[in-house]
């Protein structure tokens, strides 16, 4: 199948999910336990990546490159891989496979899918709507239901080309090696410790939304999340404080509500091990303001935060709960020195009018994240990015840009339309 024609059943597929946008993002709602809003915008993520991917069908270019030899050329040729497996996380159950299908598909791909066991519903629906428009082509897309033993299974398959992971950095850890063992293609998009750095120069208003949205959106429970505040001594305090108030008129409340900003944790375990990190700050005598559970049918709690003088042990691993260590510097150097001092690099994101600092940010001395920001928090990419990190992140990436690249292999095609065969390199091998 031509991939102009594998881009026309991506474009059906986005259509039918206009249709469904409520239906699918009340799903998402009801599973993930993401404010409605946040389950439209999810939605409307695959939506996107249909757009995207559609109009890449007729963009998968290789090269052309010039031959050292007379009457030679060199060609790029890009080839789909066969089979990808995706394994995908409860928090976006539904964008991160658009990401992996939009593309895998119009390279030529099919996809065997493995959600969360919190989201299967959101798989079924899902597939449910592709199935409407595959015709013949149904089984692009196929659900693998079940936990970890589902997940290793995919990742030991000698059958999967391609193995796509969202997840923790463990799960990462454990399940890179087995596809390693066989030589196999990863695409990992692990945890992240994203750190933000508030200048002196910042504009506090605009920051404070962007703090505020970025720690407590999703209720911490974003990859993208905002874990760690480095703010200028000089304006510490008065940073502080509106965080405080901004964080205390937060509209928490049933997901379905769109009065709500802030909805549940997905689970018992998620508060257990948010109180377990809050105590272990509070048995070191530091400030903590909020954290709470709150007395509602559900697991819901305040968002935190928790006043460092220094970068304690608890703000080194990801905590998948609205927990912010904040943190004053007077260095911008020393802060960006703290923000890439953890094993995770996926974002990051600095608050300044000064564009020198912005611009050493951005440099090969600022951050080491995948994803760096300016004047905007860490969370809420767009789909035309290339989005995923280094280090304990994992190095994959998905969605925009060239990530399509990661689902074909390339093939180097050396062309002779001439009646000579000269050698590379000017090596001599002649008869007689």
């Amino acid at each position: 199948m031509p991939a102009p024609t594998r881009g026309e059943y991506i474009r059906k597929f986005g259509e039918a999910l206009r249709t469904q946008k409520l239906k699918v993002s009340e799903q998402i709602t009801k599973e993930a336990k993401k404010i409605i809003s946040e389950g439209e915008g999810e939605t409307q993520e695959v939506i996107d990546m249909c757009d995207f991917a559609t109009g890449l069908s007729r963009q998968l270019y290789g090269l052309t490159m010039p031959s050292e030899r007379p009457n030679h050329r060199l060609q790029e040729i890009w080839q789909p891989l066969g089979v990808v497996g995706c394994v995908t996380a409860f928090n976006f159950p539904v964008a991160v496979f658009g990401w992996n299908f939009c593309l895998a598909a119009v390279c030529g791909n099919s996809i065997i899918w493995k959600p969360s066991p919190h989201a299967e519903g959101c798989a079924d629906l899902v597939k449910k709507i592709w199935d409407e428009v595959a015709d013949e082509h149904k089984d692009l897309v196929l659900i693998k239901k079940g936990g970890n033993e589902a997940a290793i299974e995919l990742a030991e398959d000698e059958g999967i080309a391609l193995f796509s992971a969202t997840g923790s950095c463990d799960m990462g850890k454990a399940l890179a090696p087995k596809v390693a063992k066989r030589l196999g293609r990863s695409l990992l998009e692990l945890g992240g410790n994203n750190a933000a750095i508030v200048c002196k120069s910042a504009d506090i208003d605009l920051t404070i939304k962007g703090i505020t949205f970025s720690a407590a959106g999703t209720t911490g429970q974003r990859c993208t999340t905002l874990r760690r505040l480095f703010v200028h001594q000089d304006i510490y305090n008065e940073v502080i404080e509106k965080l405080k108030i901004s964080f205390s008129n937060l509209k928490i409340g049933d997901p379905m509500d769109r009065n709500s900003q802030v909805g549940p944790l997905i689970s018992e375990q998620s508060f257990e091990n948010m109180k377990k990190k809050i105590d272990s700050c509070k048995s070191k005598n530091l400030d903590v303001f909020g954290g709470e559970r709150l007395e509602m049918d559900g697991v819901y709690v305040t968002p935190a935060l928790v006043e460092v003088k220094e970068h304690i042990e608890e703000m080194n691993d990801e905590t998948f709960a609205p927990i912010l260590y904040v943190m004053p510097f007077t260095d911008l150097k020393d802060a960006i020195n703290l923000q890439n001092s953890v094993r995770q690099g996926l974002s990051s994101s600095i608050f300044t009018n000064d564009v020198r600092e912005s611009e050493i940010f951005l440099s090969a001395e600022g951050s080491d994240c995948g994803i760096a920001n300016v004047n905007i928090g860490t969370s809420g990419a767009e789909i035309g990015g290339a989005f995923g990190g280094e280090k304990d992140t994992g190095g994959g990436r998905e969605s925009g840009s060239d990530s399509w690249k990661a689902y074909m292999r390339r093939t180097t095609a050396t062309v002779n339309y001439g009646n000579e065969l000269p050698l590379a390199q000017g090596v001599e091998f002649d008869e007689g």
